[in-house]
């Protein structure tokens, strides 16, 4: 069954501009209709029946007396000719000639007409009547078988209604302005950037604004109270294990090879935690060259021995959080390297999103489960264990968080090029 959408405007000033034009037009229309089929076209018609009965009167008086008949015109106001000078046997008249059709359907029904034009001069009725004398012209002003023209006071309706929608949208737009200020508000903090804002507009549209700041104040206290908890947690975390590290430095290394293993892996455990609660708000958004952090997390990686290849990569500068996109790239990168044996890292610049991406030839998640391993602490695998090697299940849900911080999404698929996982990181422009 095909479905059609209505083709409305997305933004909410255009549906109140549409809201607000839709109707005055539609009075427009049906005042416009209204005036002419009743007023004008039948002001018109009681005209003409005045304007028969004057012409009957002539040509009782042409039946009569012929040379008398002539006095009686001028009486009337008519240009009588005898016989007639001109001959034509169709009505004319414009096609947008309203009036004109009142006038001849109204003068045919009482009178011996032969043709009524119109066309010949727009001030000026121009008739074809027969006698028994023969053919007669009878010429006439059209003001007296006319209603008063009606467009001065349509053009005056139609230049008071612009002016009034031009008035109404004006003030529209001042109502709308506040609400596209808080939206911009509201889609900055969702990216991790605070701009100022101070509500304005109607009532509802404030308290929606001192509502808005007052979450915003709320989240950002949360996120510093939790900064500051981390710090301390990580400050009495590390202490106790550098004091451990150096004590099983002194210690025979055969006999502390094993523990000094288990103290990195609590340190690297550690890091890792401290990374998913911290997150990037504590990062000062700037303008950054994201080819240029794709290229150092690439050399970074072939320093450690990866093998770590550059894709296509867009040339493109943002503002974002370099530190947190580092780290999510990383982070995609580190996955990539650790399950399969090599890694590409791409960017591509779109007009509204920045998607930077790590391809791999790894086994890859399974379609039903990638959703699964973005959240924290899920290890897919039994060869993820952090105890064999793998990690605690953060990588992804870190890149993800990073994303969402950026005003994007992380999304996991197929290789096309190389087999394994396609990880993609969506950021707002």
């Amino acid at each position: 069954m095909i479905r059609f959408r209505p083709s409305l405007p997305r933004s909410l000033s255009g549906r109140a501009a549409l809201i607000l034009i839709v109707p005055i037009l539609t009075i427009q229309l049906v005042f416009s209709l209204q005036f002419i089929q009743r007023h004008y076209e039948g002001v018109t018609e009681q005209m003409a029946r005045s304007l028969e009965i004057e012409l009957s009167y002539l040509l009782e008086a042409i039946e009569d007396d012929p040379n008398g008949a002539q006095d009686i015109a001028r009486a009337l106001q008519f240009k009588l000719v005898m016989p007639a000078t001109w001959d034509f046997t169709t009505d004319r008249r414009d096609f947008w000639d309203v009036s004109g059709r009142a006038i001849i359907r109204t003068l045919r029904d009482g009178l011996p007409l032969t043709a009524v034009d119109l066309q010949y001069d727009n001030g000026e009725v121009r008739l074809l009547l027969q006698t028994s004398r023969g053919p007669v012209n009878v010429q006439l002003d059209r003001r007296r078988v006319s209603a008063s023209n009606p467009h001065q006071l349509l053009v005056l309706m139609i230049v008071t209604s612009i002016l009034m929608t031009v008035i109404a949208f004006l003030f529209l737009t001042n109502q709308l302005r506040p609400i596209a200020r808080l939206a911009q508000a509201a889609e900055a903090f969702g990216k991790g950037q605070t701009i100022p804002y101070r509500p304005r507009g109607a009532t509802e549209v404030r308290a929606a604004g001192n509502a808005f700041l007052e979450m915003r104040g709320r989240i950002e206290r949360q996120i510093e109270q939790r900064t500051l908890m981390l710090s301390g947690i990580s400050h009495d975390l590390r202490t106790p294990l550098t004091r451990m590290k150096l004590d099983l430095a002194m210690m025979d290394e055969e006999d502390t090879a094993d523990l000094l293993r288990d103290v990195e892996q609590m340190e690297r455990l550690v890091d890792e935690f401290l990374s998913f609660t911290r997150g990037d708000a504590v990062e000062d958004v700037e303008m950054v060259d994201v080819a240029a952090l794709a290229h150092a997390v690439a050399e970074n990686a072939q320093r450690m021995g990866q093998d770590v290849t550059l894709g296509r990569v867009d040339p493109v500068t943002m503002p974002l959080r370099p530190q947190a996109v580092t780290r999510a790239l990383e982070n995609l990168v580190g996955n990539a390297v650790r399950y399969g044996t090599r890694a590409v890292i791409s960017v591509t610049a779109g007009v509204r999103v920045v998607r930077l991406g790590v391809e791999d030839d790894g086994p890859g998640i399974p379609a039903a489960r990638r959703d699964e391993a973005l959240h924290p602490f899920t290890r897919l695998q039994a060869e993820r264990d952090p105890n064999r090697g793998g990690g605690v299940g953060l990588g992804l849900s870190i890149a993800a968080d990073i994303a969402r911080s950026h005003g994007g999404h992380l999304r996991l698929g197929e290789s096309a090029a190389l087999g394994g996982l396609a990880a993609e990181i969506t950021l707002a422009r």
